[in-house]
Parts: structure tokens; C-alpha cells; sequence
């Protein structure tokens, strides 16, 4: 066999499971809304220079406490800030928040599962029972917890979830490590000589991505939601940042005379969280090997 024809034979493997996963995930239609909605919202945070309408800090007090419009689509605040202008600069905050924590947090968690599961004994107790006390506190506590030790702040916040986020990538990755580790290929390979780092990165990690992607998307979410309720108390982003959860406390005190205060950014929240989760069970559609099978 000719090296082309093996270069052609590599690629098409490659491309056959890549083909049979898109096949797949263009069957799961909410999930494909769900992607469409996302896409619109990164586009919207990236181009926020150019497409919000009013500067997100810039106050009109000619304007206070103004509805829904056609100057403001989404009204105003209490200082006449265009909540529509906010709202748009505040998923560059919430997505950069969402995306930053959870790579941390999956970058720190599936190489330490990777690890412990690779190697088990004491390095696998070791790594398995720091888990379970990260683990024991609810999310969001021990996030507040890590705030107070650093301090409030956007940055402070991406550390917080991204902490409470390795634990779950930790598990989900030890446990695919578990099963890998004894396949034939990577028996092979260690009686080749092979050194353990290498097939960690090239036989193990690969496998482990299903579930990380799946779980990535949907921790998102999450985070987003944790950094908002930190947010909401004055743990997060601080005035007059246009975060999505500080613009929820900034309006709180007149439910029921501007509703549109809290209106527009929890719909912001839900719809943003939702499409991530939504995005998730479509990967987890098209990802799970049981499911393919059907």
C-alpha cells in the first residue's frame, strides 16, 4: 500500500465518524435552534461596538425609568441607561464569564482524572477525595466562599466557578479513563514502549471528549447562572458593569412600577441558559456511542 493510499485511508477515517456525527445532530432540531440562538447571541457580543444602539454606561436623566419604546426597545433604567444597549454588552460578560470558567475548570478536572484514574492507588484516593470536599459544599456557597477569601470581582468570579466546575470533569474523566486504560490498543502501545504521557494525550484523552464536550456545554449554563446570582448580591460584577445579574439587583427595588428593569435581563438569563442546556442533550444525542447504535 502506497503511502497516498494510506493518507487517503487515515482521512476517511477520520472523516466517517465526524460525517455520521453531524448526520446526527442535524436530526436534533431544538438542538439546532438552540446552536442558531447562541450563535446570534456570541455574534451580538462580539459586534456590541457597532450594533447597540446607546452607550450601556452613558446616563440620560431626561429618560428615567422609561418603557418599552421605539427609542428603547427594552426601556430604560433608573438613570436612563438604554436596557436593550446593556443587555447586548452584558453577554459579552456573561458568555466571556461562561467560557472562561468552565475551560479552566475542564482543564484543571479531566487532566486531573486523566491521572488518577490512569494511575490509580494512592494518586487515584488522593485526587478522588479532594473531589468529594469540593463536592460536599453546594456550588454556589463555595463559590461565595472563594469570593471572600479573593475579593468581589468579574476576574475573582471566573476563579470561583471555574473551582467548583473540576470536581464533575474530574469524575467524568477518571471514569472513561477507568475502561480505556485496559483496551487493546493501549496494551499495546505501553508493550511498545510508549510512555504513560503520551498515551494519556493520544489514547486516552481523545475518548474522554464525548462526555466533556457534552457536559461543557451544558456547564456553561451554569456558570453563567452562578455568576449572575453572585452578581445579584454584590459578589460579582460590579457597578456600573452591565452584568446580566446586576442589572436584575438594580431593578428589584421597583417590581411593580418598571417591571422592564427585571423582565429583560431574566429573560436574558433563562433564554441564554436554556440554549446551552438544550445545545447539550443534542450533543449528547449525537455523542453517546449506546444512542448511535440505534
Amino acid at each position: 500500500m502506497t503511502d497516498a493510499s494510506m493518507s487517503m485511508d487515515e482521512i476517511g477515517k477520520t472523516r466517517k465518524p465526524l460525517a455520521e456525527f453531524w448526520k446526527r445532530f442535524l436530526r436534533q432540531k431544538v438542538a439546532l435552534v438552540a446552536l442558531a440562538f447562541l450563535v446570534l447571541l456570541i455574534g451580538a457580543a462580539i459586534l456590541a461596538p457597532w450594533i447597540a444602539p446607546y452607550d450601556p454606561a452613558a446616563p440620560d436623566y431626561v429618560n428615567v425609568l422609561q418603557g418599552p419604546s421605539a427609542a428603547h426597545w427594552a426601556g430604560t433604567d433608573t438613570y436612563g441607561r438604554d436596557i436593550f444597549s446593556r443587555i447586548i454588552w452584558g453577554a459579552r460578560i456573561s458568555l466571556t464569564v461562561g467560557f472562561l470558567s468552565v475551560s479552566l475548570g475542564a482543564l484543571g478536572g479531566v487532566g486531573l482524572g486523566i491521572v488518577a484514574g490512569y494511575y490509580g492507588g494512592w494518586t487515584d484516593s488522593a485526587v478522588m477525595r479532594l473531589c468529594d470536599l469540593l463536592l460536599a459544599f453546594p456550588g454556589i456557597l463555595l463559590a461565595i466562599a472563594v469570593i471572600a477569601i479573593l475579593g468581589p470581582g468579574i476576574t475573582n468570579v471566573i476563579y470561583a466557578v471555574a473551582i467548583f466546575s473540576i470536581p464533575v470533569f474530574a469524575r467524568l474523566a477518571r471514569g472513561t479513563t477507568l475502561q480505556l486504560k485496559r483496551a487493546v490498543y493501549v496494551d499495546a502501545a505501553r508493550a511498545v514502549g510508549v510512555g504513560d504521557g503520551t498515551i494519556m494525550l493520544r489514547h486516552i484523552l481523545p475518548g474522554t471528549l464525548p462526555n466533556v464536550i457534552v457536559y461543557f456545554s451544558m456547564r456553561i449554563g451554569t456558570s453563567i447562572l452562578t455568576a449572575a446570582a453572585l452578581s445579584f448580591i454584590g459578589l460579582g460584577a460590579q457597578p456600573p458593569s452591565p452584568e446580566w445579574g446586576a442589572m436584575l439587583a438594580d431593578g428589584r427595588t421597583y417590581m411593580g412600577v418598571a417591571d422592564h428593569l427585571t423582565l429583560f435581563p431574566g429573560l436574558a438569563i433563562f433564554l441564554t441558559v436554556l440554549g446551552f442546556n438544550l445545545l447539550g442533550d443534542g450533543l449528547r444525542d449525537a455523542l453517546d456511542p449506546k444512542l448511535r447504535m440505534n
